[in-house]
């Protein structure tokens, strides 16, 4: 284990309700949210620690934590001769604090008594909601090279997602100057940076916080205990006030790094993994997203036409076509059905060929999506049973809707977890 492995330990933020995407939500945390077919949203942060050698991992969670609980511990699983580990941290009451997590300073807060008896220098306080591919070692690196006390990963951006980030300025030596958190669009103007020629072609003119930081382990106790010690957010509170009182330092990531906030942003991560070279590379074995080992069958397929899809294993798979869509795991789709520009979450379990007689038998649809359907611009959440000729069809007609069985938001549909669409249903 090299020496910054040594030295640093991971907390991965679980978010707070995820109301901005619910209904995916409603059962689970965001950071257990399914993606790209056949992993969890935190797999993704997990996996960039593995693969930087940080294998000293705290999940922070407390809405709807079941789930991402119960994946943890089934997925990551260090050798006995192995110091690593990812553990869930839960927000829990105590005599000194009854209450839940606050925000994501709190949090932090509350979890430091969890730390004390490691052996560390170094933080590194990562979301638990973004879909990126990054070496955290060379942050580190640079982080302990420039004397900083706090590091902040950012990323140029343009006009029209800067107001949703935290946006600042660094001098030439990328120390951090100013800093303000979700600018309103009339002050915008007055907080561009120099982000290098490629980027500035691309009109990303605004260099936006990540919400990926490496703290040294003295300064984050102090802010947080001492100087902060009721503040709740990084963003608006302690990052702002450090700024002014330490050196603080920019790393400028340009890789691809997008923040799943809401149903749209999700759904368009999914569907860019579909693209012929996709700017989140799935397919890189030096980062290897890891996730739960399923010991599935490989996915059967018969006599469909396939046009840019992930299709995951257990999938047995008879539709018409499929174009532009992630197919998760264990998803039965029967004939003459066309899926395109969708995302199918798939099964947690099978039903036994004796359960699928008795349903057909009594006219009640099976589980996964049934004869001539058409599900276009959706998401169709996990445990479905979606019956005959039913049409699913997002899209910029739609006003937005939250119905016992699916949601509408951003004109895309999705059909929630668990939920039972009826024969010839349409959308």
């Amino acid at each position: 284990m090299s020496n910054f492995a040594k030295e640093t330990v991971s907390i991965i933020l679980g978010g707070g309700a995820g109301s901005r995407l619910s209904p995916l939500t409603a059962s689970r945390s965001k950071p257990a949210v399914p993606i790209a077919g056949k992993y969890r949203l935190v797999d993704i942060p997990i996996s960039n620690c593995i693969n930087s050698n940080l294998n000293r991992i705290f999940v922070l969670t407390q809405f709807n934590s079941a789930s991402l609980n119960q994946h943890i511990k089934n997925t990551y699983h260090f050798s006995a001769f192995s110091s690593g580990f990812v553990d869930i941290l839960a927000a829990e009451q105590t005599p000194d604090n009854p209450g839940w997590y606050q925000g994501t300073a709190d949090a932090v807060r509350q979890s430091l008594r969890h730390l004390d008896k490691m052996d560390f220098e170094y933080v590194l306080i990562l979301s638990g909601d973004q879909l990126y591919q990054m070496d955290f070692s060379k942050m580190i690196e640079a982080h302990k090279k420039s004397g900083a006390a706090l590091s902040i990963a950012t990323i140029p951006v343009g006009e029209r997602e800067a107001p949703e980030f935290g946006i600042l300025k660094s001098n030439d030596e990328n120390v951090i100057t100013s800093f303000i958190e979700k600018p309103s669009k009339e002050v915008l103007s007055e907080w561009t940076s120099d982000t290098g020629e490629q980027m500035q072609s691309q009109g990303r003119n605004y260099l936006a916080s990540m919400g990926i930081y490496v703290f040294n382990k003295d300064i984050l106790y102090t802010l947080l205990n001492e100087v902060h010690a009721k503040a709740t957010d990084f963003g608006k509170e302690i990052i702002p006030d450090s700024i002014a009182h330490y050196k603080v330092i920019s790393y400028q990531y340009d890789g691809y790094w997008t923040d799943i906030g809401n149903i749209y942003s999700f759904f368009e991560a999914n569907i860019a993994l579909t693209a012929d070279i996709p700017p989140f590379n799935l397919f890189d074995s030096a980062k290897t997203i890891y996730t739960r080992s399923r010991m599935l069958p490989p996915a059967k397929i018969s006599g469909t036409i396939i046009n840019k899809a992930i299709i995951a294993e257990g999938s047995i798979i008879h539709a018409k076509e499929i174009t532009q869509s992630v197919i998760g795991i264990r998803s039965r789709i029967g004939e003459g059905t066309v899926i395109k520009n969708a995302y199918i979450m798939g099964c947690d379990y099978y039903e036994t060929i004796e359960q699928i007689h008795q349903k057909t038998l009594s006219g009640k649809p099976i589980l996964g999506i049934g004869e001539r359907c058409t599900i276009e611009d959706a998401i169709v959440d996990k445990n479905c049973s979606i019956g005959n000729d039913v049409h699913i069809k997002g899209g910029a007609h739609l006003e937005k809707v939250d119905h016992p069985l699916y949601t509408i938001k951003d004109h895309i549909i999705v059909i929630k977890k668990g939920a039972i669409i009826p024969n010839g249903f349409k959308i």
